[in-house]
């Protein structure tokens, strides 16, 4: 059930009305349901109740200490990707214990700095960065826990930009050097090899892919036993999509199917072995965990009609949210206040100056200027990818519980925005 409703003719989130929002907190604010992040991270954790599971939340989608903070108390695990995203965990009050660290080019001090808070693993993705890993551990006196990120060419049918397990992708070990790298990397005297990891594609609608990819960890897990490499976890990282509201796509597999079904094909594996050896699951969730938890809040600042085009123009921007500029993605556009206002079909646009500056196109709104608008399902890959161009600060977040809103990041404002410049005296 989407905790965004409408009551009285009147957008919410959860208790609290977007109207009252907007007036307590100004707009473009990125809004996020409590409950639905919560409900979103429950589908996982009940369905791993009873096994040796972990999920780790892949805070790319959405660093908000806020949101770290309240997955960690449900036991999350994070996947980072940087630095940066550790120091992140550690403020949000997370477990490095419970941290994997992903990422094709994780810098010397980024190693030192993992390896001095003993996270839990480091997903390697290349022969160099074994190399320079094991020189870093070596040089701390410390031993790095590794697992091989590998690349199973599997084609996640999913846009190329988050299409990240095929043979052309950045990403990963290929499929066919696996066994050698894993090789050389249990020869490696400060690395402890114990698991293996994949992450084919992000905005999966069918799980096929992910079970494919499955077959072929397991098909490589047991060649690697048979030679004396043992691993301990198996981490099949993440993707699962979420429904954007496109018309005619089809509905995402529901985590829960997904879990079951993952869960028999490992359960069967684990039969046919008849060794009893157990193996650690783990997995990297990110956009369904926090994708449907938040919406847009803006406001209209103009209506311009065109010969070819109306355009809405609203204070949000591509700045504030990439996806569509990026993806071409479609988000769904609704108006906060449910009025009697004549529908028109708009481009809704952003004040940046670029013509790549839009966030919806050819939608029929019943708006007027000065209304509020909000762009759903903006959870994920919205925040983290905001960016100050035109000297724009960026949004504020708050996080709703029930009938409270809590401002969870404060607006920018010019000087945020230039006081680490200076001028040539």
């Amino acid at each position: 059930m989407s905790q965004f409703s409408y009551k009285d003719g009147v957008l919410h989130a959860e208790g609290t009305s977007l109207s009252a929002i907007a007036e307590q907190f100004g707009t473009p604010t990125y809004v996020y349901s409590k409950a639905a992040l919560l409900n979103n991270f429950a589908a996982y954790s009940d369905a791993c109740l009873g096994r040796d599971a972990l999920v780790c939340y892949a805070m790319k989608a959405n660093s908000n200490l806020a949101i770290l903070d309240l997955l960690a108390r449900q036991g999350a695990g994070f996947d980072i990707v940087s630095g940066g995203e550790l120091l992140r965990v550690l403020a949000a009050g997370g477990d490095a214990g419970k941290v994997i660290f992903s990422g094709v080019g994780k810098s010397v001090a980024e190693m030192r700095l993992a390896l001095s808070h003993d996270i839990l693993c480091f997903n390697v993705e290349s022969i160099p960065e074994l190399h320079r890993l094991n020189e870093v551990a070596g040089a701390m006196g410390k031993k790095a826990r590794i697992s091989l990120r590998v690349n199973p060419n599997v084609d996640p049918k999913t846009h190329p930009y988050i299409a990240t397990g095929l043979k052309a992708s950045k990403f990963g070990v290929a499929f066919d050097d696996a066994l050698a790298t894993y090789r050389a990397a249990a020869q490696l005297p400060h690395l402890d090899v114990v698991g293996i990891d994949c992450h084919i594609g992000s905005q999966l609608l069918d799980d096929a892919p992910l079970l494919e990819a499955l077959d072929r960890l397991i098909e490589l897990i047991d060649q690697l036993g048979a030679e004396g490499i043992e691993l301990h976890h198996l981490d099949i990282g993440g993707g699962i999509g979420i429904n954007y509201g496109v018309a005619g796509e089809a509905a995402p597999v529901p985590v829960g199917d997904y879990l079951a079904r993952l869960f028999a094909k490992i359960d069967a594996w684990r039969a046919a072995r008849h060794d009893g050896k157990a193996i650690k699951v783990i997995f990297e969730p990110g956009r369904s965990i926090v994708g449907d938890t938040g919406v847009l809040l803006t406001r209209v600042e103009f209506l311009k009609h065109g010969e070819e085009k109306n355009f809405c123009i609203v204070d949000a921007a591509m700045n504030d949210m990439a996806r569509p500029a990026l993806y071409q993605a479609w988000m769904d556009m609704q108006p906060v206040v449910q009025s009697g206002a004549e529908a028109a079909v708009y481009d809704v646009v952003g004040p940046i100056c670029e013509s790549g500056d839009w966030l919806a196109r050819d939608r029929p709104l019943a708006i007027t200027a000065g209304d509020l608008l909000v762009m759903h399902t903006a959870g994920a890959y919205g925040m983290t990818m905001a960016s100050n161009y035109n000297t724009r600060g960026r949004a504020a977040e708050v996080i709703v519980d029930g009938t409270v809103p809590h401002l969870v990041r404060q607006r920018e404002n010019p000087a945020d925005l230039y006081a680490l410049e200076s001028i040539i005296k």
